[in-house]
Parts: C-alpha cells; structure tokens; sequence
C-alpha cells in the first residue's frame, strides 16, 4: 500500500516526508513500546504509534521502516520532525485512536 493510500484511508496529514505515492508499506505494527517495534517488524512496516520523542525516528531508521503515523491528534515536535526529515524517514499524523487507525488500515488489506 503506497502511503498516499495510508494518508486517504486514515485522515492523515504529512508531517514530514515527501514521495507518498512512491513510498509503499506492506505491513503495519501499533505500539507505544519501542522494544516491542524492535523485536516485532520488518522493514516495510509502517509504525502506528502514540510517541512522539525522537525514539520513534531512531526506531524507525535501526528497522528501516519507511514511514510512521502518529495516532490521537498528538503533535509532532519540531525537533522530531526534523530528525524525521533528516533520516528520511516519513511522519503522518491523525485524530483517530490507534485501534481505530489499525482497523481502517487492516480493513484495506494491510496487514499486521
């Protein structure tokens, strides 16, 4: 699924990142527990999560995991956004709660 298709499903905005019709993920993993990402994806996941400290970015770039999305209308800082920017790493963010975004996603035939 081509993060374009993430952004229209859940109601998302770009916070950082460009490419999105190009940027594709095959898998998706919900987590506030790094340690439970790092033990439990692969590197096409997209990383649904309700972090927003720069450990998200440095997870995401250890995995190579091309894109996160950022659930329960949190704001990203500006300093996580930047790294995001830096590493190349893609940030959405949306209002809905994080079993609500995993259910849209896995409905449209992501899966876990």
């Amino acid at each position: 699924m081509k993060l374009i298709e993430v952004l229209e499903i859940t109601g998302a905005t770009c916070v950082a990142g460009e490419h999105l019709d190009t940027v594709e993920v095959n898998h998706a993993f919900a987590s506030d527990l790094m340690s439970d990402v790092l033990a439990m994806s692969r590197p096409d996941t997209l990383l649904i999560t309700g972090l927003t400290t720069p450990q998200i970015i440095r997870t995401a770039q250890m995995l190579d995991l091309p894109a996160i999305i950022v659930v329960r209308g949190k704001e990203v800082p500006k300093d996580v956004a930047d790294l995001a920017r830096v590493t190349g790493v893609v940030v959405l963010a949306t209002r809905d709660i994080m079993y609500v975004t995993s259910g849209k996603l896995y409905a449209r035939g992501l899966s876990g």
